[in-house]
């Protein structure tokens, strides 16, 4: 059963205050150039929840981006906390959420006169924002992939023998069936995930090698490198 938010608020808050102090940390500009501008008002809720929705993946590419460059040090590489920071994972992907999510970003987090969490707002924007908070929420949850581990290492040593013999001079488009395939099978794995925060569809190294294998003669081998680092995450 995954905890609500109402229910995470208070250890968050207890962890936020242990967090290393990064207010000296200039927070870095993220580009949303490729969103639509969401105007000057506020949403209350993330516009980019819907994984149907055009623009679900590229606010994940774009949030990755800036959370990378502004949040990992304090709150984990793929949003996975060491302990020092709350674990965003498990920020309840709703409204309840987004209004715990948004005062943080927005306003930052100040304890006896110590900055713990600088003030994102004004200075990244709220498209900033629900990208970020889109990339958060779609990460899997601890495990999510465990029952896979042995099908996932095979399709990523497939992947590497299909790069192998695209080298040595095989017609890429010669493959085509074992792309559908294997897109097909990643993608399948990927909807099997679990994410912490209950959002409907986890975006992982998964997902991003089913895209990557596009056919290309370089996609074999992006692919299983994403498989390769999500393997080694995962241990």
């Amino acid at each position: 059963m995954k905890l609500s938010t109402r229910m995470l608020v208070p250890p968050f808050i207890l962890a936020a205050a242990a967090a290393f102090a990064h207010g000296d940390v200039a927070p870095q500009a993220v580009d949303t150039s490729a969103l639509p501008s969401l105007g000057e008002e506020w949403l209350e809720e993330n516009p980019w929840r819907d994984p149907a929705g055009e623009n679900w993946q590229t606010a994940i590419d774009i949030g990755a981006s800036g959370y990378n460059q502004n949040c990992a040090r304090c709150h984990g590489l793929e949003v996975v906390s060491g302990g020092l920071a709350p674990d965003l994972r498990y920020l309840s992907a709703d409204w309840d959420g987004d209004e715990w999510y948004l005062e943080r970003f927005r306003h930052g987090m100040t304890q006896n006169g110590i900055t713990k969490m600088p003030a994102f707002g004004d200075l990244l924007g709220q498209e900033a924002a629900w990208a970020i908070r889109t990339y958060v929420e779609t990460r899997p949850d601890d495990g999510a992939f465990d029952d896979h581990q042995t099908r996932l290492s095979a399709i990523r040593d497939l992947l590497k023998d299909r790069a192998t013999e695209v080298e040595g001079g095989a017609d890429a488009a010669s493959l085509s069936d074992d792309v559908d395939a294997l897109r097909a099978e990643l993608s399948d794995i990927n909807a099997s995930a679990e994410t912490g925060s209950d959002a409907p569809v986890a975006e992982s190294a998964v997902s991003r090698a089913a895209i990557a294998l596009d056919g290309s003669a370089g996609s074999f081998a992006k692919a299983a490198e994403l498989l390769t680092i999500g393997l080694s995450a995962a241990n």
